[in-house]
């Protein structure tokens, strides 16, 4: 089955939950760029991801990128593919007009990003680590380094990647060890060993720019010693031609569980000499910059999550429709009928449905507040913004993707026992989903950070705010008569009191029993991802009821999916809060030499 874009629900989305008129009206900036222009670059997206991108995924799961004498190979018609992409404006579509970009916004940049990684993950991946580069680049890159590295990001020439990760330096960067040696003419040399490179060699574009962690000789040990370095592949002449080849070098892609087209590459800098690099910002900020990057790519790897989970939906409801199996228990058929007609392959479908429009709305309004953020006028618009925005990365990432994994699984148990075949192409969705909750952070570390960082640190006070206008949507929910208004209502309110008590756990424990805080903080995450789709999908089901009439089909699907999350999904956050609060002492009681 082909990949169906969702245009009409990411319309909806924008419109409705991220309030693009609002924004457009707010922000000059985005002058040109309201619902007839998102509807048209939405529709154009659609198609290169439907006709040109899509139609390779599966393909690049049997052929993968291959390894050869140094160099990496991608599956045939990746670079064809990426020149369409690139040739389109799409790896420019939210950076500034300035360096080539088309300057729009987030809220609809991230729609596309979606169909993108719907299409095709393994593909998707290397522009969403240009993209990251281009942040980190805007936000610490010097005037010189801009104006030679992001246009030829942007235009797809060069493609930027993220090199943390060593043999020994997993997610602890404390230990990282590759080391640079200042040259004394603003240059360095690198030397060391960096794991886990996405798309960190292949054959789509000219050169590779790659944003490396190091120590400087002499730095202080810990995070605090740690600097940023852009070091491309090829060395750059003066008049911006490619010149000779840098010491940095491929040695390995790694052979992997999913995404498999897309090349993981062990690269090894520094062993003819150094690897010529230069400083990105300041020495010892290097981690801080980074984490611009890392938060950039945490919110597209929550998208990921999403993409996934709906190309698994398409391909069970395309299947439940086809395979005939089994009379059903109403008596509706005489004989077999296709499993959709079953309560439970419903159940399941419903349940994929749900989870991944929740989640998609929530991620609309997060890229929302992030447009807020950066270009409202009104300085406290930006800042409340930023702080919202800043609470939804680790829900986006973590909780989407944790939602993907369980979408991709019914998915194949939609299929049956023809799910558990590689050749119907649902057991990709699912294996591919597996590394969302682990690249970018997993998933405890962004519920450490939800706990540390976004929780405990101002006492729950923002946490609370958030509840806060959950409460005005509860507010406008009571003034309906409708079953579904009244189920979500009920459900709504139900699931932030769970989270309200969660907080005051977490914000009281934090300090004096960290341990105790901790112990529950992926619980926290969950229930914290869960309530606020389900507060998104409680704010479309308003706006599908007021917009019945528009088009009756799709909105009254819209209810029926926000009520069945608020009677399936949402009473899950009881047993999260229960874990939260009374089960803290159970995760460490057993003494470490009992396992």
């Amino acid at each position: 089955m082909s990949y169906v874009a969702p245009v009409k629900d990411l319309l909806f989305n924008i419109r409705h939950l991220a309030g693009l008129d609002e924004l457009v009206q707010q922000v000059p900036a985005f002058a040109d760029y309201g619902l007839d222009t998102a509807a048209a670059v939405l529709d154009e997206c659609a198609k290169l991801t439907q006709d040109v991108i899509a139609p390779l995924n599966f393909e690049g799961d049997k052929n993968p990128s291959s390894f050869k004498d140094g160099a990496v190979t991608t599956t045939p018609g990746f670079k064809e593919a990426f020149r369409a992409y690139v040739e389109g404006g799409w790896q420019g579509l939210v950076h500034p007009v300035d360096f080539g970009g088309q300057g729009a916004p987030k809220t609809i940049a991230a729609a596309c990003n979606e169909m993108l990684q719907a299409a095709n993950m393994s593909f998707a991946l290397c522009p969403l680590l240009t993209d990251g580069a281009v942040e980190a680049l805007l936000t610490a890159g010097s005037d010189a380094q801009r104006a030679t590295f992001i246009p030829r990001l942007l235009d797809g020439s060069w493609t930027g990647t993220m090199n943390l990760t060593e043999p020994q330096a997993g997610s602890d960067l404390a230990l990282v060890r590759t080391r640079a040696e200042p040259l004394g003419d603003g240059r360095y040399k690198l030397f060391g060993t960096k794991i886990f490179i996405t798309y960190g060699e292949h054959d789509m574009a000219e050169n590779i720019v790659h944003l490396v962690l190091a120590r400087v000789t002499g730095a202080p040990e810990g995070v605090k010693g740690i600097s940023l370095f852009l070091v491309p592949k090829f060395l750059i002449n003066a008049d911006g031609s490619l010149g000779a080849r840098n010491d940095v070098h491929c040695v390995s892609i790694e052979h992997k569980l999913g995404i498999k087209a897309s090349p993981t590459a062990v690269l090894q800098f520094g062993d003819h000499g150094g690897a010529w690099g230069e400083l990105i910002g300041e020495e010892n900020r290097g981690l801080e910059y980074m984490f611009i990057m890392m938060n950039a790519a945490r919110y597209g790897v929550g998208l990921q999550g999403i993409a996934i989970a709906d190309r698994a939906y398409q391909k069970a409801v395309a299947y439940a429709k086809d395979r005939v199996q089994s009379r059903p228990v109403d008596g509706s058929a005489t004989g077999p009928a296709p499993i959709v007609h079953h309560p439970d392959v419903r159940r399941m479908l419903m349940t994929m449905r749900a989870l991944t429009e929740g989640c998609r709305a929530m991620a609309s309004t997060a890229a929302a507040a992030f447009d807020a953020a950066h270009h409202h006028p009104d300085t406290a618009v930006r800042q409340q913004s930023q702080a919202f925005y800043e609470f939804m990365v680790p829900l986006v990432k973590g909780y989407s993707t944790e939602m993907s994994q369980e979408v991709a699984s019914l998915g194949v148990q939609v299929h049956g026992g023809m799910g558990f075949i590689e050749e119907t192409g649902a057991a990709q969705y699912y294996r591919d989903a597996k590394i969302l909750t682990i690249y970018e952070g997993t998933t405890a570390i962004q519920a450490n950070d939800l706990v540390g960082r976004k929780t405990a640190r101002d006492g729950g006070s923002l946490a609370r705010a958030i509840a806060g206008q959950i409460e005005v949507t509860e507010g406008q929910l009571a003034q309906r008569s409708s079953a579904a208004a009244k189920s979500m209502l009920k459900q709504l309110r139900a699931s932030r009191d769970d989270f309200l008590a969660a907080v005051e756990f977490i914000a009281s424990h934090a300090k004096p029993q960290p341990n105790a805080a901790y112990a529950g903080s992926v619980p926290y995450l969950m229930l914290a991802g869960n309530l606020v789709a389900g507060w998104q999908l409680a704010r479309a089901l308003i706006a599908a009821e007021d917009k019945l009439a528009s088009d009756e089909a799709f909105m009254q699907a819209k209810i029926a999916t926000a009520r069945f999350y608020a009677e399936h999904i949402l009473p899950r956050t009881a047993a999260l809060r229960a874990a939260i609060v009374d089960g803290a002492d159970s995760v460490t009681a057993l003494p470490l030499d009992a396992f």
